[in-house]
């Protein structure tokens, strides 16, 4: 385009010290825009200050903090976007300001609400119901991290297809399989594992499926071969304690620090993520790049991700989540061979193509030029 466009974006959202999916791609793709060769200004709105070095600066990039306490999106955030009139704004998290300037490009995540109400409380769901319900209709453009979610759009809001545009998010590239022993070890350590272990990576909550994964360890056996059960992630809304109570071998670890997680999953057995909905499962291919391999859902979003490089399971059938456990825990040539094809599989998503994809996108619904 011959003069750069002034493009606003919600960054609100990078500067979270313990970040779930949702805070990771808004850092990551951030990060990957502000690093493309683009003729754009981003104006960057934060509700707090940013660490000097979050992300990249220039004469291209600039920071507004906007601190307000409450209905941030709704008010402060708005009235900036007001003062400034940019050309296009960007949210990559579900929520646009009730009224605002201007065209619009959002992301939609997934509709989990929707599917697994009983996994959120009260008032966070409607709030999720009604700000995402406006924010498919105010949008010029809606981005779905997959598949699966661009079909959920169309069945749930009926949104035209031709105003989704499907965007793999990428994978972390400093996420790489460690090899040093010592390292491994002193992960180990730190997360309180003896020895092997299966690895599952994500909030604690109904929709992750621990209760069922729990019973599939329990009932395979493994844990009578030394290999533990590890439960990477914090205690969501309406986690039980029964999930796991009186099973030998599972380990809770707590929230993962980033600067674990490649090591953790280089150093297991196997990821074991058999969740019941995922709008993008950014575990799958995390492991995939740490050479884990890895036993996945056959729904939503994640047939997509795993293509062939991973055992899929039937989230709902705990024999066969148990059988998968197995085979994998069985065979080391099985695990070689899903740890090659995973490595693979993870190349093919990649922060700059999604950067690149998501600047193609703004371009568009800033212009009009699109069907």
């Amino acid at each position: 385009m011959g003069n750069g466009l002034r493009i606003a974006i919600d960054a609100s959202r990078t500067t979270l010290a313990r970040r779930t999916g949702t805070e990771r791609y808004a850092l990551a793709l951030v990060r990957a825009l502000l690093a493309l060769d683009s003729p754009h200004q981003f104006i960057l709105y934060f509700r707090d200050r940013p660490p000097s070095d979050l992300l990249p600066g220039g004469s291209r990039v600039i920071q507004r903090i906007v601190p307000f306490p409450r209905l941030w999106t709704h008010v402060r955030f708005a009235a900036a976007l007001y003062a400034d009139r940019p050309d296009v704004t960007f949210v990559p998290a579900h929520t646009l300001p009730w009224i605002f300037p201007g065209p619009a490009v959002v992301t939609v995540h997934d509709l989990g609400y929707r599917f697994f109400p009983e996994a959120h409380s009260g008032w966070p769901r409607r709030y999720l119901e009604w700000s995402t319900r406006w924010s498919t209709r105010r949008a010029t453009l809606i981005l779905a991290d997959s598949e699966a979610t661009r079909r959920d759009l169309g069945e749930v809001y009926g949104t035209p297809p031709g105003k989704i545009r499907v965007i793999y998010p990428g994978v972390d590239s400093a996420l790489e399989r460690i090899a040093d022993g010592d390292r491994l070890d002193a992960v180990r350590r730190k997360y309180g594992l003896a020895g092997r272990y299966l690895l599952f990576l994500g909030t604690l909550q109904p929709r992750k499926n621990i209760a069922r994964l729990v019973a599939a360890y329990a009932a395979s056996g493994v844990s009578e071969q030394g290999v533990e059960l590890a439960l990477g992630g914090a205690r969501g809304w309406l986690y039980d304690p029964t999930w796991t109570a009186g099973v030998p071998g599972v380990r809770e670890l707590g929230y993962v620090d980033d600067a674990d997680m490649a090591a953790l999953y280089s150093g297991a057995e196997a990821l074991v993520f058999p969740s019941l909905y995922e709008g993008f499962g950014f575990p799958v291919l995390e492991a995939m790049r740490c050479g884990a391999p890895v036993i996945t859902s056959n729904t939503s979003s994640l047939p997509e991700l795993a293509g062939d490089a991973a055992l899929l399971v039937d989230p709902l059938d705990t024999a066969a989540i148990s059988a998968a456990i197995g085979e994998i825990v069985g065979s080391r040539d099985r695990r070689r061979q899903l740890a090659d094809r995973g490595r693979v599989q993870a190349l093919r998503f990649t922060w700059e193509s999604a950067a690149r994809a998501t600047l193609a996108a703004l371009e568009d619904a800033a212009s009009g030029a699109f069907s």
